[in-house]
């Protein structure tokens, strides 16, 4: 983690111009999802109200790892680059990702921790595109988000968050 030294001899998170955009979650696999203004993250489940929050995502396969199924992250700019790519009209919600970060740098928290709100968070890997969100939109995602699909957090430390939160690493 970037941490300062602060006054007291211990270590603080730093802020950063990453803030929250929007936290998307529906609660069954293949349905519409939608935004919330704020909710919880639990450590080693999900974003309560999620799909996988309550096991019940698309993905929620025994064959397929569950650990890296907690939370999707997809930087802001993203969907500008999906519609250019894809010449459509698509929404955050959309791309069925669960937190979208404006001014997202992967640098700044790769390998480290991070906060939004009240909740730790850590990048496990990326989280590319899928068949599955091709069939779902009728659009060719894997051309529209290769490369720019975003990433799979786990979440450390449980806590509430809400949109506009700044992201503290």
């Amino acid at each position: 983690m970037t941490l300062q030294q602060s006054s007291q001899t211990r270590l603080t998170p730093q802020s950063s111009d990453m803030t929250l955009h929007a936290i998307i979650i529906g609660a069954k696999a293949n349905a519409p999802l939608h935004e919330v203004n704020q909710v919880e993250a639990v450590a080693g489940k999900g974003l309560k109200g999620d799909r996988y929050y309550y096991q019940r995502g698309t993905f929620n396969k025994p064959q397929l790892s569950q650990y890296v199924r907690e939370v999707s992250i997809l930087p802001y700019e993203t969907l500008a680059q999906c519609n250019m790519r894809l010449h459509t009209d698509l929404t955050f919600t959309d791309l069925r990702r669960n937190l979208v970060i404006k001014d997202f740098d992967y640098t700044r928290i790769e390998n480290s921790p991070f906060t939004i709100g009240t909740a730790t968070f850590k990048i496990v890997r990326t989280c590319p595109p899928c068949r599955y969100l091709s069939r779902l939109l009728g659009e060719n995602m894997m051309k529209g988000l290769r490369h720019i699909g975003g990433y799979r957090a786990i979440i450390l430390e449980s806590g509430m968050i809400t949109v506009g939160d700044q992201i503290m690493v």
